[in-house]
């Protein structure tokens, strides 16, 4: 299974006051969850024992249906015409939010109290030669299904995935085909189930604080690297250079997996607390998961582009509220190209013209 859907590197290349630390949390988090789908993906690599799938998809939290009673939704994208082409396009919508345990039952939502600090667009074309994410800003100034304009993470306090998947669906025309969340205690538990994984650091870099990383390879444990996807002071960019960072973070991660894919004893503790941490919609079972992994099994990091949905920076709401202003105008079509599944030719076209994470992260 050697150079199979990520192939062995450190470093993977790509293409071309607690309500804040709650927020910080929320996007890393995020990560941990679309890291964590995908590495479930090679559990044909660690054997796949009937016994552990079982006790994998038994550890995982069913949400209720929450595609039920959803209306006016984006077509599914056409079907595939290429010959040898038998899959269809999934699309995923991940977030991060206060708790996953309450994520699945709408009574213990409150207004302003279970809102999801991160969300994440993954898309898989029907041909598994390419994947693309979308980071999709917490602060986005979009409009809110029965709630008129809001920041987008404000969907999920007012009604749950449902509403959450309505408002992306509404903002980009791209029809969700599965959803998942995850809790806040992830990230450190994940990252150390690894025995750790290595970032490189281009240049010294500190927060003028306590946050300081020397130039170099670093092999990061949980907590190290979670220091280092929560630093903001000193980037250049602020909350979208730490975006970078997280995403940074994944592709090490993933990385790291694809390197010990045949290590067992890793892996086993790895899916265990994957499986522990994610509460997905009831389409989303290992089955399911296998099933997309052999479909996308060929995939290297080299075909997966992380990117950020276009914005011209922050602003203000109407209301005095500080927000991301997405910029529609780019936004739109690279949206229209997920929904009809020829994103890849469309970056191929225009990646110079979006914020696509590069190979070197500061």
């Amino acid at each position: 299974m050697a150079d199979t859907l990520f192939p062995p590197s450190p470093t993977p290349e790509p293409p071309g006051e607690r309500r804040h630390a709650r927020r910080r949390r929320g996007t890393r988090t995020t990560l941990v969850v679309l890291g964590s789908l995908l590495a479930v993906l090679v559990l044909g690599g660690v054997g796949g024992a009937l016994w552990f799938q079982k006790r994998l998809d038994d550890n995982i939290e069913k949400l209720a249906d929450p595609f039920e009673g959803l209306e006016n939704r984006p077509d599914p994208a056409p079907s595939p015409t290429e010959e040898g082409v038998t899959t269809e396009a999934v699309n995923f919508l991940v977030l991060g939010s206060d708790s996953r345990i309450s994520a699945g039952d709408p009574s213990q939502w409150e207004a302003g109290a279970q809102r999801t600090d991160a969300i994440m667009l993954v898309h898989l074309p029907a041909d598994r030669e390419t994947a693309q994410v979308v980071s999709i800003p917490r602060d986005a100034w979009v409009p809110i299904p029965g709630h008129g304009e809001g920041k987008i993470n404000a969907a999920f306090s007012y009604g749950g995935p449902s509403l959450m998947i309505q408002t992306v669906e509404q903002l980009t025309g791209v029809r969700i085909d599965h959803f998942a969340v995850t809790d806040f205690e992830s990230f450190t538990a994940l990252t150390d189930a690894l025995g750790g994984v290595q970032i490189r650091i281009p240049e010294d870099i500190g927060d003028g604080k306590k946050v300081f990383f020397e130039a170099g390879v670093h092999q990061m444990s949980g907590e190290e690297a979670l220091t280092y996807t929560r630093q903001r002071h000193g980037l250049a960019n602020g909350d979208f250079g730490r975006v970078q960072r997280q995403q940074n973070w994944m592709r090490a991660m993933l990385g790291k997996i694809n390197n010990n894919r045949n290590d067992v004893a890793m892996m086993t503790r790895f899916f265990t607390a994957v499986s522990e941490s994610v509460a997905a919609d009831e389409g989303l079972t290992i089955d399911e998961m296998r099933t997309l992994y052999m479909s996308a099994r060929g995939l290297s990091t080299n075909d997966v582009t992380f990117m950020t949905a276009p914005n011209s920076g922050t602003g203000r709401s109407p209301d005095g509220q500080s927000i991301v202003v997405l910029d529609r105008a780019a936004l739109d079509p690279l949206m229209a190209s997920m929904a009809s599944d020829t994103v890849a030719d469309y970056l191929a076209q225009n990646a110079a013209a979006l914020e696509v994470l590069p190979p070197t992260v500061k």
